[in-house]
């Protein structure tokens, strides 16, 4: 489920900065000068960048990676996958999802108003971690009355906690194992689809 038909992501969250590069990636002269890794905000992307001299950077912070004039990245090295995360990047990447879920809350709650099935016998709700198919049919029912406004709307109107944290343990599950429906990310280059 994409937001739009671009396929880059425009801005980032740093997820960790390796001044000295990855260890056991492989050194090219992209990579000599260090590699900050990030998630993007629209798609998930976990993507490893080149730093700017001279830039400093924390975990969390926003940056843009689009195309055009980038002021702390000097170019995308490419997409990684989970595994080739940093265990403190790892260790970021929960609650940076969080954060990228709550800030961008018209998209997630437009999810549970327009969601659709996955299958005859499976709802893209249920996928969600936390809702299961009671939960699931009395969402429909009540968004076919009201459409949700916001997460608190949720919350209040299905009594389902935190359904901003349940959204970031899907996106965390899709990025983090071999998912056979991705709702929120793209697939990674070396997705493999579970039978």
């Amino acid at each position: 489920m994409y937001r739009d038909q671009k396929k880059y992501e425009e801005y980032a969250y740093v997820l960790d900065y390796l001044p000295n590069g990855r260890p056991g990636a492989p050194r090219t002269p992209h990579t000599s000068g260090g590699v900050i890794q990030m998630i993007g905000e629209s798609y998930f992307t976990l993507l490893e960048a080149s730093p700017k001299r001279d830039a400093d950077y924390n975990p969390r912070d926003r940056i843009f990676v689009g195309k055009g004039d980038r002021a702390l990245v000097s170019h995308i090295i490419g997409r990684v996958n989970y595994s080739d995360l940093t265990s403190s990047a790892k260790a970021e990447l929960p609650s940076v999802i969080e954060v990228v879920v709550k800030a961008n809350e018209p998209f997630f709650v437009n999810f549970f108003n327009t969601s659709q099935p996955v299958t005859p016998r499976m709802h893209s709700l249920e996928l969600i971690p936390g809702i299961g198919k009671r939960l699931m049919f009395q969402i429909l029912d009540i968004r076919e009355r009201f459409s949700f406004k916001s997460f608190s709307d949720i919350e209040e109107r299905v009594n389902l906690k935190d359904p901003a944290g349940l959204l970031a343990k899907r996106v965390l599950e899709e990025l983090s194992r071999e998912e056979k429906y991705l709702l929120f990310t793209r697939p990674s280059a070396d997705h493999v689809y579970p039978a």
